[in-house]
């Protein structure tokens, strides 16, 4: 007899614990679960029932595991009617590593649901109603990532017990790898290797092997984990810690403070290993480019990039225009964006180390006939930096965003402040997983209020 124990603390409305459910799946969420409907007592009421792994219009069986106001989560128990988009994923860890959501989805099937995701929260978020374009496929679709940060935690008391019989937070069972030779196996007793379980915050799950990242990076995470699990013997570590593996020209770098480099469309970038740098090369041409005819289209003579970094954007860019200036708030990383322009012969871009309370200032370019760059972090743009923005006025704007929820969010304020969207550009620079790039362009028009509420 199997027992099964609900948590203290289960909401059992409208599901008791561990609830079956058979389900039709009607789309998928913009963080990669599918999205279905049950009725509730009267009829036409929909409760709204979200299951990770499956995929539209597949009939399921699904188990409530948590029940919230308003809708529901539940684990995928059965595939009844698979989709015709279903697929085999390639990793044998998929929908247990939290790493990747579409692994089961055949490629061009990815894309148009990230197309769908960017137009409806470009609807919901900032209420505007603008043609998506198609997604700009990744030309490969595994084997693309050239960064890789695994985590371990520390091993209870500082100690291993290699007669343990494996650790309860998810070592891997033996049993075949999709990618690279051999596998790197987790001994018994020591803590994993690897990413967070799929839906939680805490517990890792072991990845000897990830089949997203570049081949060069697999090769060398084996003799990473041979080397962290011999320090965690000799009793090394008493805390947790972060594993950095970046492939670039000089190899596989595991030095968070080694420089080393990338080339983008002929221009060579260097910076430190744990500086900031998009994670698939394989795109970048592509995507810089198409940042670099944006900013251009309306005829802009100066470009700013106002989150400049070491210069990615802003020296692929220097060929498009007169002047150009890279507006960063970090002094060494102005420093590297000025020795990656001298390094390269650029002669017309300078580089800013800026103060946040007055981005553009001293800038001498006429706003009308200035472009501007923005790729802020995650979180978006703050307000005082889009008040700044405003009432600088330049011409166009390219805002790049690795979250199209906070980029709508700052487009319900640019729009209003004077700015129309001309084109919204989705670039899949995380294939097999949620996540992707989006550039939107904007053009200033003649009518606008400055002030952001």
């Amino acid at each position: 007899m199997c027992f099964v124990v609900k948590p203290k603390k289960f909401n059992d409305r409208p599901f008791p614990y561990h609830h079956e459910l058979e389900l039709t799946v009607e789309s998928l969420t913009n963080l990669g679960a599918g999205v279905a409907r049950v009725e509730l007592g009267d009829p036409g009421t929909k409760w709204v029932v979200f299951i990770p792994f499956a995929l539209p219009g597949e009939r399921v069986r699904a188990r409530i595991f948590r029940n919230h106001a308003n809708y529901s989560e539940a684990d995928l128990v059965e595939v009844l009617d698979p989709s015709p988009q279903r697929i085999a994923p390639r990793c044998p860890l998929f929908g247990t590593c939290g790493g990747c959501q579409y692994q089961n989805l055949a490629y061009p099937a990815q894309l148009e649901w990230k197309r769908r995701h960017v137009a409806e929260l470009l609807q919901r978020l900032a209420r505007i109603d603008a043609p998506v374009s198609p997604v700009v496929p990744s030309p490969r679709e595994f084997g693309y990532r050239s960064k890789l940060t695994p985590h371990f935690s520390a091993p209870a008391r500082g100690k291993i017990n290699p007669a343990a019989p494996g650790n309860a937070q998810g070592t891997v069972e033996p049993g075949p790898l999709a990618v690279g030779e051999g596998r790197a196996a987790n001994p018994a007793g020591m803590p994993p290797i690897g990413f967070l379980r799929a839906g939680s915050r805490f517990n890792l799950v072991d990845v000897p092997q990830c089949p997203i990242a570049t081949p060069g990076i697999n090769a060398a995470l084996e003799n990473v984990r041979a080397e962290v699990h011999a320090r965690m013997l000799r009793g090394e570590y008493s805390l947790g810690a972060t594993i950095l593996l970046r492939e670039a020209r000089e190899g596989v770098i595991t030095d968070p403070g080694a420089e080393i480099t990338e080339e983008v469309e002929g221009i060579v970038l260097r910076f430190l290993g744990r500086d900031f740098f998009q994670n698939n090369p394989s795109i970048l041409p592509a995507f810089t480019r198409h940042v670099r005819e944006q900013a251009s289209a309306g005829g802009a003579r100066f470009l700013v990039d106002a989150y400049c970094g070491s210069g990615l954007f802003a020296l692929t860019a220097a060929r498009a225009f007169e002047a150009v200036a890279g507006v960063e708030l970090s002094p060494t990383a102005v420093d590297r964006a000025r020795t990656n322009a001298s390094a390269n012969g650029i002669a017309n871009a300078r580089f800013i180390a800026g103060d946040a309370a007055a981005i553009f200032a001293g800038l001498e370019f006429a706003p009308g006939e200035t472009a501007v760059v923005i790729d802020p972090p995650r979180k978006g743009c703050d307000a005082p930096f889009l008040q700044q923005l405003l009432e600088f006025r330049p011409a166009r704007i390219v805002y790049v965003s690795c979250d199209p929820a906070t980029q709508m969010r700052d487009l319900s304020m640019l729009v209003p402040g004077g700015y129309a969207i001309e084109t919204v550009q989705p670039f899949d620079l995380f294939p097999q997983t949620r996540h992707l790039e989006c550039v939107i362009t904007l053009a200033r028009t003649t009518i606008g209020q400055l002030a952001i509420a």
